[in-house]
């Protein structure tokens, strides 16, 4: 089994993902969808944790060696970076969506040095927003951006021009096709459902609309 199917298919257990083509989930964009992922479930999973982590920093140790310190994005990467950095003895930062109101005013927490090679840990790629905005705030600390990684993407157009145009790299454990090749051979949806979820994301700002 790929690692794709295989994360996708933990994902499913635990109940991180879950598929409804009949009855869609409403984002808080507006935006009707046949899923519903919610990463964060995994914490609750030690063995699922795990094989998350080890996936990851191996993502890390294959496309990006050179890595000196992992950052996770507020809030749901802040974990799955945790474990990674631990995993490859490394350094870890995080970074919130904005600077804080008091104190130092920190958008970054932990220590990031000018020039050190940084990995950004996402646990979602939608449209790839926060983390192109994370790795933003990074290089504007004077951290250098290798690239980014995380577990799960829905494999939207958007995100794939939004990653291009920040130039920044991005690898996942798993993604959208290898979630309904699992789901499939689960039982958890029909072969027929696999038409509805694939229109969804040729055009998930319109689908559900009619």
């Amino acid at each position: 089994m790929e690692q794709a199917e295989k994360i996708a298919g933990l994902l499913l257990e635990c109940e991180a993902v879950s598929l409804n083509p009949k009855e869609p989930y409403t984002w808080a964009s507006g935006i009707k969808s046949p899923i519903y992922c919610d990463n964060r479930i995994t914490m609750s999973y030690p063995a699922v944790r795990k094989e998350i982590a080890k996936g990851l920093a191996d993502i890390i140790r294959k496309f990006y060696p050179e890595t000196e310190v992992i950052a996770g994005t507020a809030t749901a990467g802040i974990p799955h970076a945790a474990w990674v950095a631990e995993e490859l003895d490394l350094p870890m930062i995080y970074i919130r969506s904005k600077a804080k109101g008091h104190g130092k005013q920190n958008q970054i927490e932990g220590r990031l040095t000018e020039g050190q090679k940084v990995v950004c840990i996402e646990d979602l790629i939608s449209t790839g927003g926060s983390v192109i905005d994370a790795a933003s705030a990074v290089q504007q600390a004077g951290g250098a951006v290798l690239g980014c990684a995380a577990i799960f993407s829905y494999q939207l157009d958007a995100a794939m021009d939004n990653f291009q145009e920040a130039d920044l790299p991005i690898y996942t454990l798993s993604n959208y096709s290898a979630l309904i090749k699992a789901a499939v051979e689960k039982g958890i949806i029909k072969s027929e459902d696999k038409m509805l979820l694939n229109e969804w994301r040729d055009d998930p700002a319109e689908w559900g609309r009619a």
